[in-house]
């Protein structure tokens, strides 16, 4: 079962990244077939043709390799004329490579629905369209899970009550004769009772509840209870105790020297009941771009992640969980939590949340500003804007069209990074791979 289960998860995920390359090609098509440039091809992965369809004009398909897509547009750069290459050797050849390759996109019949004719924002729009694509699946999937099926967080509802004070870091699991009676237990706080308030402040949350407590260690707090449909107030002192300090997301604090940080707090000995939350409608907005964010400084810290992943990969090291993953890295994480002893639902949210956070990773990704990634060709674009601007502003002739196949050789070197960093991150997730679960 644990096997299916596994399997299931790894299905799940496969499914996911093909629609989000699917929605991300057909951000790309629908704005350019709407601004009339021809596209030959649809295709979906890369390698051989597992299946295809010609639909007027375009041929859409399916390939073997779910790990990318692409749109065949007619005129990506202007013609080459028959201009000689400029460079020497190796790079003349690949520049000229690309434009004769660029003129075979170019019917003459169809010369006036190519890419390159188009104005710079509408070319902007339709280079933009597939990363955007990635981003509003990333936050309908953020919304559902946030708003939809919810947060989990502590209920005002009481799950534990713990008999005795333990310090913090203890590993002691029963009470023993001499500790400190745990003050929730000496107040006749029980497993099941809803608090309602606590020194006259009505709580809807254990935060809330919570940040009450540990605000007031060593005063004599009102608690108003349901219990059973019954209102009950109990007399609760909460007690001095030192705990881990967290910032703002619940991260642990630490000092200097990487030691958690202690503070002094107010603690009762209570547990909540968790149960899921919904938040508000614009939750998965701000989810979202908390997600963009974090990409955008892995990015930005990228070559050191990479060397990190290559020395633990030499030395077996423990990889961090929060690093890049390739496709089967991230297959791997959604196997392990479909085969988890959880409930449904909690897995299921894990299993979206990462789906969300790929989409994010496709969206900051694609807008690096190098060809050949669509951030590439959004900067050709606005290139040829500004020489246009500039030769309007000084009323000089219209400048031919940006000829991008000039950057052939720098396209190469950064597909050649692109598919070297791919290799680095498959080797080290099928040989040394990130464990969630320990």
């Amino acid at each position: 079962m644990e096997i299916l289960l596994y399997v299931g998860g790894l299905l799940f995920m496969l499914v996911g990244l093909g629609v989000s390359i699917a929605l991300h090609e057909i951000g790309h098509l629908v704005p350019a077939k709407l601004f009339g440039v021809h596209v030959g091809q649809y295709m979906i992965g890369f390698g051989p043709r597992l299946w295809s369809r010609r639909f007027g004009e375009t041929e859409y398909g399916i390939k073997a390799l779910p790990i990318g897509g692409f749109i065949s547009m007619s005129g990506m750069y202007p013609p080459s004329s028959g201009a000689k290459a400029p460079g020497r050797g190796m790079f003349r050849s690949l520049i000229q490579d690309a434009r004769a390759a660029n003129d075979e996109t170019i019917d003459p019949e169809r010369e006036t629905r190519v890419f390159y004719r188009l104005p710079v924002w509408k070319r902007v729009i339709v280079m933009v369209g597939g990363p955007l694509m990635n981003l509003i699946l990333a936050v309908v999937i953020f919304t559902v899970l946030l708003s939809g099926i919810g947060l989990q967080q502590g209920t005002t509802t009481i799950a534990t009550v713990s008999e005795c004070v333990l310090p913090a870091g203890s590993t002691q699991t029963a009470c023993e004769p001499g500790d400190q009676r745990a003050p929730a237990a000496e107040a006749g706080i029980r497993p099941q009772d809803v608090l309602l308030s606590i020194d006259g402040t009505e709580v809807k949350s254990f935060a809330e509840a919570s940040a009450i407590i540990q605000a007031s260690p060593g005063k004599t707090l009102p608690v108003v209870l349901d219990r059973g449909g019954e209102r009950i107030t109990v007399q609760l002192t909460p007690v001095a105790a030192q705990r881990p300090a967290v910032d703002d997301r619940g991260r642990p604090r630490l000092d200097e020297h990487g030691a958690q940080i202690l503070k002094d707090v107010g603690y009762a000995g209570v547990g909540a009941q968790l149960a899921y939350v919904p938040q508000a409608p614009t939750a998965g907005i701000q989810a979202a771009a908390d997600n963009v964010g974090s990409v955008a400084g892995m990015i930005v810290t990228l070559p050191a992640r990479l060397w990190d992943i290559g020395v633990s990969l030499v030395t077996g090291g423990e990889r961090d969980p929060n690093g890049p993953l390739s496709v089967v890295g991230v297959g791997r994480l959604a196997g392990e939590v479909a085969a988890t002893d959880a409930p449904i639902l909690n897995r299921l949210v894990v299993l979206l949340s990462l789906l969300g956070s790929l989409n994010i990773a496709l969206f900051v990704f694609n807008l690096i500003p190098l060809l050949p990634l669509d951030g590439g060709h959004i900067v050709v674009a606005l290139w040829d804007g500004v020489k246009r601007a500039w030769a309007r502003l000084f009323r000089r002739p219209p400048p031919k069209p940006v000829d991008a196949t000039r950057l052939v050789p720098l396209t190469i070197v950064v597909a050649g990074i692109l598919i070297a960093m791919g290799a680095l991150l498959l080797v080290a997730d099928l040989f040394n791979p990130v464990k969630m679960f320990g």
